[in-house]
């Protein structure tokens, strides 16, 4: 690339058309007045490894990783962080001396939107994540270093969220089930990891899960609400968050690794509404 060519960021993922992060990107750029572009990849998980290859090969310097994706982009890193690495999952490539670093942003992003931007408590209280896959890999970490009193993670594949616990349970209390085998008591906190939002669907759960003093936190977002919200919703939760706060708070974590500056949060929450 030439001097006067803006250096090539982008989001990979499948669907990803919905995305509001070139958006976000568009504005951390000019808010720190980088010289760079940042786009949409929409790829199927058959060709993703051999299309991140040929963005890097041909002078890219910087991945979001969404789903279906994340995992699988663990093994096109030439090295991981250590937050990546214990996720077992990378959100974030970029291009540093040569090499392709693998990172997760997710962790840090949700703990910035759901304690600091939301001023959520954590600490002493139940957690409850649905969903198993590389969005709980990437939240455990930083959520169990939050001290609460337990996460219990409930899964559709019932083994897969056993796995997921077992490899966490050195940093506190951490159990798994199925959706069907929740325990029929109020949570403090549902954190909702699952992709059904994407397709307009919401998990099958009972409504004993949730009472007014539950704060319900969607990982996914729309322009407007989400199926998972609109149901805690109408079941009373004392709270529905969606996760384009968490969205800004992890891509200010890439963009710092990218570009090592970091940019301000509070005006793009603004201009997204969040």
């Amino acid at each position: 690339m030439t001097d006067s060519t803006p250096d090539a960021y982008g989001v990979i993922g499948h669907p990803v058309r919905h995305s509001r992060s070139p958006f976000i990107h568009g504005l951390f750029a000019r808010q720190t007045a980088q010289h760079m572009v940042y786009r949409l990849h929409d790829i199927v998980p058959d060709l993703f490894a051999t299309y991140v290859g040929k963005f890097f090969a041909e002078g890219g310097l910087g991945l979001n990783v969404t789903v279906p994706h994340k995992p699988a982009a663990v093994q096109l890193a030439d090295a991981l962080t250590p937050r990546a690495q214990r996720a077992g999952a990378v959100n974030t490539l970029a291009m540093q001396a040569g090499q392709i670093l693998g990172d997760n942003t997710d962790g840090v992003g949700l703990i910035r939107d759901l304690c600091d931007n939301q001023m959520v408590v954590v600490a002493n209280r139940r957690l409850l994540i649905l969903g198993a896959g590389g969005a709980t890999r990437g939240i455990l970490e930083p959520l169990l270093q939050m001290e609460p009193e337990e996460i219990m993670i409930a899964n559709r594949t019932v083994e897969r969220a056993h796995g997921l616990a077992a490899a966490f349970t050195d940093l506190g209390k951490v159990r798994a089930c199925g959706f069907s085998e929740l325990p029929r008591r109020p949570y403090d906190a549902i954190i909702n990891a699952t992709s059904a939002g994407l397709f307009g669907e919401a998990p099958d759960l009972s409504s004993r899960i949730i009472d007014g003093g539950t704060v319900c936190y969607d990982l996914s977002y729309s322009k407007d609400t989400t199926p998972f919200l609109d149901w805690c919703q109408s079941q009373g939760a004392g709270k529905c968050i969606a996760g384009l706060g968490m969205l800004v708070e992890q891509a200010a974590e890439s963009f710092f690794l990218w570009r090592g500056v970091r940019p301000d949060t509070a005006p793009v929450l603004a201009a997204l509404g969040a």
